[in-house]
């Protein structure tokens, strides 16, 4: 028994003369997709679908930011309103079993209000078992003949690996490709760790120029989009070849025309890639010119890195703040971060070992998401591998949007670390000289730029108003010390809230052209 009239028998079938209402139908055609947890914001009529939810087993999670919700339907697989109660059941199967199929993405369902009070008997209910596992598909031999042909061509290849690598779980296939090509590669953001991040092979500390330079690219995985710079020129070469490699066939050709296209599962094919491979010697030469080139450009780079993570000056810089964070977190922890500056740098200072254990703001670079991401990360490990730490690393800006949810944080005691990186405003900000200076103008309305924020805001207040642990950081020292003494209390959570330059940017790029709308 899963609660009130909600008993099911051992044949599958409802009890004929049971009724329950559509809470507590949802419930169980959620629990009987095998749906652990839920999210939501209470209010009339969810708080009865939350109360259902719980009783059937499900673990309920009350958000705050109620602005995603509606936002969320704009960027769905599918959107749909069951027609009646009885077809609940198999109206979420569907969502449950498109959200997994093909590419992964979320399904929105609109459930009408009156629905969730309404009585229907169980008889008259269409249940569904719970959705099988998504088929695996491979790509067409000609296709793998072909870019395996175009990559043994190749002058200055370049392997693109993207979080599709990352939701196929093909690590351990890519990682054999890698060794067995000698390929160049960089990942995607929420692809770090499907193949080490200090792999020998991996060259995102001279990500502008692969790009720049690369004649064929193999894209496992990774959309052209605003992360890599829609593969359009002055980025990437005029003539670039393109492989892609993609589940998803409306992807293929999007912004480049694909010199060869491979249709499927991104594991099926590394393996099938592989196999092509194995028939004929193609690893690329360590020693080329090519190799050369990007093996001084990213010892250059990190060179350059370093001096700025060294810097004794205060207030601190980007670099300094993630090489101190860098050298005390846990290699396996989960890393969440969102903002501007802050997750840019982050990606090149922090790196990952392992695959899916970074989570940023992503393809549409939406600010708000890291502290959800965060929470539901917590969740599943505390569940399932309590040892392990999630690390939340946010602009304060991007902190902003969701700071709330701090207060569900200490709610539900999830001992997550958050790490605000303050520089008094959005890319840039003012000290809090400057702010006084410019409030003698005249009202800040008219005489503070826009992109600049309150300066010296206390975020950590904000988790000590909750019951969690605060801590404010103006040196080196204090900032190893809070992160130290964060991640030694592994039941509570922590934010620290860093105060660095507020004119602290990305170090300088090395083409005049660039600006910061295609960075």
């Amino acid at each position: 028994s899963h609660g009130n009239n909600m008993e099911w028998n051992t044949g599958g079938k409802a009890q004929p003369s049971a009724e329950l209402s559509g809470a507590q139908l949802i419930a169980e055609a959620l629990r009987a997709q095998n749906v652990e947890y839920m999210f939501g914001v209470v209010g009339i009529p969810i708080t009865e679908v939350a109360v259902a939810a719980q009783a059937a087993g499900i673990k309920y999670i009350g958000m705050r930011n109620e602005q995603a919700v509606e936002a969320a339907r704009l960027y769905n697989k599918l959107s749909v309103r069951p027609s009646s109660l009885e077809v609940i059941p198999a109206v979420i199967e569907k969502a449950v079993r498109t959200s997994i199929y093909g590419r992964p993405g979320s399904c929105y369902i609109d459930i009408p209000g009156d629905f969730v009070n309404l009585q229907v008997n169980k008889s008259s209910v269409k249940y569904v078992e719970c959705c099988p596992p998504p088929p695996i598909s491979t790509a067409e031999h000609s296709a793998v003949s072909e870019a395996a042909s175009i990559i043994a061509h190749a002058k200055q290849p370049l392997l693109i690996i993207g979080k599709g690598a990352s939701y196929s779980r093909a690590e351990n296939n890519i990682r054999k490709f890698v060794d067995l090509s000698g390929l160049p590669f960089l990942p995607t953001p929420m692809a770090k760790g499907v193949v080490p991040d200090n792999h020998p092979n991996c060259v995102a500390a001279a990500r502008s120029m692969a790009l720049l330079h690369a004649d064929v690219i193999i894209l496992l995985g990774a959309r052209l989009n605003w992360i890599l710079h829609f593969g359009l020129p002055p980025r990437f070469r005029q003539d670039v070849k393109v492989i892609q490699i993609d589940i998803c066939a409306e992807e293929m050709g999007n912004n480049v025309r694909p010199a060869a296209m491979l249709l499927g599962d991104i594991n099926a094919i590394t393996k099938q890639l592989l196999e092509e491979f194995s028939k004929r010697p193609l690893k690329y030469p360590s020693n080329s010119e090519w190799w050369k080139r990007l093996r001084e450009k990213m010892l250059n780079n990190e060179e350059r890195s370093k001096d700025l993570a060294l810097q004794k000056s205060l207030p601190m810089n980007y670099y300094t703040v993630f090489h101190h964070i860098r050298e005390l977190i846990p290699k396996d922890c989960i890393l969440v971060s969102e903002g501007a500056n802050t997750m840019d740098i982050g990606r090149t200072m922090l790196p990952n070992y392992h695959p899916r254990q970074r989570l940023d703001a992503g393809t549409f670079g939406t600010m708000g998401v890291g502290l959800g991401f965060a929470i539901a990360a917590a969740l599943v490990a505390k569940d399932r591998t309590p040892e392990k730490r999630v690390i939340c690393i946010e602009g304060d800006s991007a902190f902003g949007f969701s700071g709330m949810e701090v207060e569900t944080i200490c709610r539900y005691n999830l001992p997550i670390l958050i790490i605000v990186v303050n520089n008094n405003g959005i890319y840039t900000g003012l000290d809090a000289g400057s702010w006084k200076e410019m409030l003698q103008y005249g009202d800040p309305v008219t005489s503070v730029p826009p992109v600049s924020l309150l300066p010296n805001a206390r975020y950590e207040e904000i988790m000590s108003a909750f019951g969690g642990k605060g801590y404010f950081v103006n040196t080196p020292e204090e900032l190893q010390n809070a992160v130290k003494a964060s991640l030694a209390d592994k039941r509570a959570p922590s934010l620290i809230n860093v105060m660095i330059d507020p004119q602290s940017e990305r170090k300088k790029q090395e083409f005049p052209w660039l600006t910061r709308s295609n960075l």
